[in-house]
């Protein structure tokens, strides 16, 4: 059986003006390294400083590349709606070069609706712009002519179009994914339906692992990315003292937006958050519930919502590296 392949996944979300956030996230993305993992993803959020620190998702990735030598670096997910799909494709052209073909590249449509409105867009335009996108991306990785027949990206990046990644909630993306040779995003928690509330998230992922397996041509690859909120201290206790605050705020933002949660105290909301924390063998035992962890061929493991301290992050990164990763992948 093929190896899993274990990510870290970030959203520079670290306690901290902009800069150290850039700078805690690079260092953290070499300590995995330096602990095996074999790829590192970030995620790009406009405007909203509190639900994600990072705008320029590849530009970010030209910084750790040239403080890495060997994980891959991915996107999760640039929000492809709110860019210019030229700009993309030649951005990660010259990126994949700088960091000698070690990248990954995840696109989204996008979840906050006020992000759209300074593009000029509205979030229910999304789904058509998505698309549009996606094609002229691949049409110029592909070397196609742009617009007129001496037009062709450069540096040419045909090698792109096999590391494209789509990020999705739904059985009809999952399968307009497959359809298209691209990886599978599975996130690390999604709504459940509103007549059942009490669903496990891989009760929920499972049909769209389905779908996306089922429609994938013949000879291709699957790429299944299963990210999954993972804080790993070396007691129990301490972990949960560490996880307190930062789920008892996303509790509150959840009540806020007027979903309903059962109980009020951090043991309450782990399972509602999809969330694995405690010591190495509490986490374990949590994760080997989790069925979707089996048919995914990449894992990546990221500390939000618990949001630690970077010392705790970094000591997170070498339980999972030491006393995880050995027994799931």
């Amino acid at each position: 059986m093929t190896r899993k392949r274990l990510g870290f996944f970030t959203r520079l979300l670290d306690n901290a003006p902009p800069k150290e956030r850039y700078r805690l996230a690079t260092e953290q993305i070499r300590h995995a390294e330096r602990h095996g993992f074999d790829s590192a993803w970030i995620a790009q959020h406009h405007f909203h400083e509190h639900e994600g620190g990072l705008p320029s998702p590849l530009l970010f990735l030209a910084h750790a590349a040239a403080h890495t030598q060997t994980i891959r670096l991915g996107t999760a997910i640039i929000t492809l709606p709110l860019e210019n799909p030229l700009r993309v494709a030649e951005d990660a052209a010259v990126l994949d070069l700088l960091a000698d073909g070690r990248l990954e590249i995840g696109f989204g449509s996008g979840g906050t609706p006020t992000s759209f409105l300074p593009f000029g867009l509205t979030i229910d335009q999304r789904a058509v712009v998505f698309e549009e996108s996606l094609h002229l991306i691949q049409s110029a990785w592909r070397g196609d002519s742009l617009a007129h027949p001496d037009n062709h990206l450069y540096p040419p990046a045909p090698q792109l179009t096999e590391r494209v990644w789509i990020a999705t909630f739904s059985i009809e993306g999952a399968v307009r994914a497959a359809r298209a040779g691209h990886g599978l995003m599975l996130s690390r928690t999604q709504p459940r339906p509103a007549d059942k509330p009490g669903l496990r998230l891989d009760e929920i992922q499972n049909p769209i692992i389905d779908a996306y397996l089922d429609a994938l041509p013949a000879g291709v690859a699957p790429r299944i990315l299963a990210s999954r909120t993972a804080f790993v201290a070396d007691t129990t206790a301490y972990a949960l003292q560490v996880a307190t605050p930062g789920l008892t705020r996303q509790a509150e933002q959840h009540r806020a937006a007027g979903h309903a949660l059962i109980g009020d105290n951090v043991t309450d909301y782990i399972q509602q958050f999809d969330a694995h924390i405690g010591d190495p063998q509490t986490v374990l035992a949590s994760l080997r519930q989790d069925s979707v962890l089996l048919r995914a061929t990449d894992i990546s493991f990221q500390v939000h919502s618990v949001e630690p301290s970077h010392p705790d992050t970094l000591r997170s990164i070498e339980l999972i590296a030491g006393h995880i990763a050995p027994h799931i992948l």
